[in-house]
């Protein structure tokens, strides 16, 4: 099989297509999945070929929506919701047990939910909700899954779990160590938490590639410049205006290129079934490519990879084993 050119402009359904023998008898998880949303047209495009695409989010009506919309365009496809809260630990936990009482295998997890950026919010858990839902979060709902996600390991198949970053990864200054368990409001800056966040995902994706061995492939991501539902909530706007990303009434800076949204969940696909990504592991791709050149150094570091994956666990208060 020749390998599909890919760039800026491609999009989620033509990838799909690109790869639909390769989707067809896969389940697959993708968090978020709202309409107006990557995840929606991430799922919307795997829905086509896939045996099982199991769509999450926090509201249930929400979830429904999704779930019609998809059904409509595709009266075949199998789609699964899971209420799915990542600002509380027990929720997950709740999730996970949903997850491992089906019986299916998971081929593919998708980490594509996140929080709004906004003002200093502690989760039930004394975290703070931007590290808590786009990192801890998922790093615990990813642990709880591994059975899962072996048992659609073979021989000519690998599983793996995807994680929606962010350019943003580099525009901070990584992963603050000392808040990350212990959230600071006095040193809290709403973009700043996004950089953590999506830089925390960066890293889980090397370790968890590494401490893998061959048996479960990750890889993280960066979208593209997107106008979604999370750049329109809570201080999303007037923080994305800061740095140039939108304009004063909260619309797209004609200075940056935006995707739409199919463009936008195009990456998320390619690193879910790419065949030829089994040979870098831990990859970070943009516009549909590998492009580790692009990793800030932060988040290149094995050091930081590995002190951040054992302070998630004693976060977690147990070990994530593989």
């Amino acid at each position: 099989m020749s390998q599909p050119k890919f760039s800026f402009e491609t999009t989620a359904d033509e990838v799909a297509s690109a790869f639909a023998d390769l989707i067809r008898g896969k389940n697959v998880l993708i968090t978020g999945t709202s309409l107006n949303g990557i995840g929606y047209d991430t799922a919307r495009a795997i829905a086509k070929y896939a045996n099982l695409v199991i769509i999450t989010g926090y509201n249930s009506e929400r979830l429904k929506l999704t779930e019609d919309s998809i059904k409509r365009e595709i009266p075949s496809a199998n789609i699964r919701p899971l209420t799915l809260d990542l600002s509380s630990l027990a929720a997950v936990r709740k999730a996970a047990a949903e997850v491992n009482s089906w019986a299916e295998p998971l081929h593919v997890l998708v980490h594509n939910a996140a929080a709004a950026i906004g003002p200093f919010k502690l989760t039930i858990d004394n975290l703070e909700t931007q590290v808590a839902t786009d990192h801890i979060a998922p790093f615990l709902f990813t642990k709880l899954l591994v059975p899962k996600l072996l048992a659609a390991r073979s021989e000519g198949y690998t599983p793996r779990v995807v994680f929606v970053s962010s350019i943003g990864h580099g525009l901070g200054t990584g992963v603050n160590f000392e808040t990350l368990g212990n959230p600071d409001a006095r040193l809290y800056q709403p973009m700043d938490a996004y950089y953590q966040s999506k830089a925390a995902n960066v890293l889980t994706a090397i370790e968890l590639s590494r401490r893998a061995k061959g048996q479960i492939n990750s890889y993280s991501l960066h979208p593209g410049a997107i106008y979604t539902n999370i750049t329109q909530k809570g201080d999303g706007p007037t923080e994305l205006h800061k740095i140039g990303f939108l304009d004063a009434d909260g619309r797209p800076s004609s200075d940056v290129p935006f995707k739409t949204l199919a463009q936008g969940a195009a990456t998320t696909v390619v690193a879910a079934f790419d065949p030829g990504l089994d040979k870098i592991p831990g990859a970070y791709l943009n516009d549909c490519v590998p492009a580790n050149e692009l990793v800030a150094p932060h988040c290149s570091d094995p050091v930081n990879a590995e002190k951040l994956w054992t302070l998630t666990e004693k976060i977690l208060g147990e070990s994530f084993d593989l």
